[in-house]
């Protein structure tokens, strides 16, 4: 397989409940590509959670991450949802993907150790973003495990501020993602891949309309 025929990846970041998931699997129908959840995809090959290892040690967790994500380099077998294999995929991430040097290895090796095709950044304030984490810790109890720590909101500041400067720098692109629904924003990111509006779900473009997206900065 030569560097031309490695599968486009689209990588969707952003800080927690940015809404990654729902926005990749929107962006997903209207390019008509598979859909990866990356922790979705940690857990299955791990049997746990992604909170569950970081319990076990940051460490822990981001050798599973790192793993997944080698997984979906070409000729590794994966095959996303509702993709053939060699064609395009919206990878979600994790929020803290950026804190994890050997996975952005990954993102950044040259020829056929390139995964992504271009990283998406979904930017919210740090404020929205804290008023979600708070919002789903009343769902399960507990706060995510890296923000147990004696001033959890002003831990979240920190690190929202130190991953989003980071994101923007490697990003392929950044929208503002707040007050925008899921779908809003999964057709501003189509539209602006293709350099045409989209105006529907399930609207399609192959990989040869994806050439024509010609960002500031790709990470090959």
């Amino acid at each position: 397989m030569d560097d031309s025929s490695i599968p486009g990846i689209i990588l969707l970041t952003g800080p927690k409940h940015s809404g990654k998931t729902s926005v990749g699997r929107i962006l997903a129908v209207l390019l008509g590509a598979g859909f990866i959840n990356l922790d979705e995809l940690i857990e299955r090959q791990t049997g746990k959670s992604p909170r569950s290892l970081y319990k076990e040690g940051a460490e822990v967790f981001r050798l599973a991450e790192t793993q997944a994500l080698a997984s979906l380099l070409p000729n590794a077998g994966i095959i996303p949802e509702n993709s053939s294999p060699g064609g395009v995929r919206v990878v979600a991430a994790g929020g803290g993907l950026i804190d994890n040097p050997d996975a952005l290895e990954l993102l950044r090796g040259p020829g056929k150790n390139t995964l992504a095709r271009g990283m998406v950044y979904l930017e919210v304030t740090a404020d929205t973003a804290w008023e979600r984490i708070e919002a789903a810790s009343l769902l399960t109890g507990e706060l995510p495990p890296f923000l147990n720590t004696e001033n959890p909101r002003e831990t979240h500041a920190v690190l929202h501020a130190r991953r989003g400067a980071v994101y923007r720098e490697l990003a392929s692109l950044s929208i503002a993602a707040e007050g925008k629904t899921a779908e809003d924003i999964g057709r501003e990111i189509a539209a602006r891949i293709v350099r045409s509006p989209i105006t529907a779900i399930g609207d399609h473009c192959d990989q040869r309309s994806l050439g024509n997206w010609h960002p500031i900065k790709f990470l090959l």
